[in-house]
């Protein structure tokens, strides 16, 4: 918390130097404060003060290691209000970072080190009163039972606390926000910080983690409650939409009105095969632009991936390809996908339509919905570190019984 130049310019240099005596200046310079309150001085220390006693006297000297000109700004995670910084590869100063944003004696710090070649120094962050003790000691046996060579990011970390469990949806949140961290320490929540990663993985994580954004917090409560049902709203378009404009093309025309029916057929009647390939085609095309402005340098990205998704949409509804209708679906599908707040979940989104267009195949629109109730019951049957997934509502604090539970082992 405190920088290290200061502590040597104002107290080891100058008591060192002896060129004159350091206790005069403890009473002459205005950078030295009298703390005489012994309750304040736990809160001087966590505000970066050092202090001293001499002749029976306690100063304090504000020395505190103020790094957010240092620190890189969010890339991934970025918000229109609310702090900017995202967490260093440092790990010492994602940790000022954490600390200078939760001001608290209760913030406690594991250190350990994974992998027999990397030997990589991870950190586990909690507040010690707050914390699930259960989850805590999950975590920490995880940690201990990690035998590899080599991790050298997050995301590694993360499948290695997972497992082999295979999961549909991610169950730990990784993010590169101090602020997003310290509102999930204060909810009882773990976090670890690595060496040589700018991300911290936070657990235990829920769905309602993965669809909530920082500035959800600094926006209007009516405003926040429309942009919760916008999103919501996006991740089932995304997932159903496909699977239901083959399943009502093929199987179910009649849901739609006469005159509507008769557009999406004629705008079809030059596409020569089966509505499912036209899906494939376009979703092949979104798929391989998506990834395309991953991979392409930031400056050029954006750009090619624009051109390219006009001129190919244009020419393959000119040449009779794909439906017009099916470009505007495909457009949807891929603009909902990207209203998704968390990347890692958005990822898992952009998988979960194919199993729903495999069965629209073959089952329609029953099929679609019988779908749909699988992946709610797969949520609801979820577990991320002991606790429900799909959890709305309820604590992750710690009850009675759970302290009791952990007192016994």
């Amino acid at each position: 918390m405190c920088e290290e130049k200061m502590i040597a310019d104002f107290i080891f240099v100058p008591f060192a130097k002896r060129e004159q005596p350091y206790l005069e200046q403890l009473r002459t310079l205005v950078e030295y404060k009298v703390a005489d309150d012994v309750a304040k001085w736990r809160e001087l220390l966590l505000r970066g003060n050092a202090l001293i006693e001499a002749d029976g006297i306690v100063y304090s000297l504000y020395a505190a290691r103020i790094i957010p000109n240092q620190s890189p700004q969010t890339q991934v995670e970025s918000a229109i209000q609310g702090p900017q910084l995202a967490l260093s590869e440092d790990m010492s100063r994602s940790l000022n970072l954490i600390r200078s944003m939760y001001q608290s004696a209760d913030l406690s710090v594991e250190e350990h080190t994974i992998g027999s070649v990397s030997k990589t120094p991870i950190m586990v962050v909690f507040d010690q009163r707050r914390v699930d003790p259960i989850i805590l000691d999950n975590v920490r046996t995880k940690i201990t039972t990690i035998h590899v060579e080599m991790v050298n990011a997050a995301g590694e970390l993360d499948k290695l606390l997972i497992g082999k469990r295979k999961h549909l949806f991610p169950t730990v949140l990784i993010t590169e926000r101090p602020d997003r961290i310290t509102k999930a320490i204060a909810k009882g929540k773990v976090v670890i910080l690595m060496k040589n990663s700018m991300f911290a993985i936070i657990l235990p994580a829920t769905f309602f983690d993965f669809m909530h954004a920082v500035e959800d917090h600094y926006e209007a409560f009516w405003m926040t409650r429309f942009l919760f049902f916008l999103r919501y709203t996006s991740i089932l378009l995304t997932i159903t939409l496909p699977a239901l404009y083959i399943s009502i093309v093929s199987y179910n025309p009649e849901l739609f009105r006469v005159q509507l029916a008769f557009s999406i057929a004629g705008s079809r009647s030059a596409v020569p095969y089966p509505s499912f390939i036209e899906v494939f085609i376009m979703l092949f095309m979104i798929e391989t632009l998506i990834e395309a402005s991953i991979r392409l340098p930031l400056y050029i990205g954006t750009t090619a991936t624009t051109v390219s998704g006009l001129i190919l949409g244009q020419a393959a509804q000119q040449a009779g390809l794909v439906s017009s209708i099916m470009i505007i679906v495909t457009s949807v599908v891929a603009i909902a996908d990207f209203v998704i707040p968390v990347s890692s979940l958005s990822f898992a989104v952009r998988f979960l339509k194919y199993p729903l267009i495999i069965i629209a195949i073959f089952f329609g629109i029953s099929g679609v919905a019988v779908g749909v109730f699988v992946y709610i019951t797969y949520l609801c049957n979820l577990r991320s570190f002991g606790k429900p997934y799909f959890r709305i509502f309820g604590r992750l604090q710690p009850t009675e019984g759970d302290i009791g539970q952990v007192k016994m082992k």
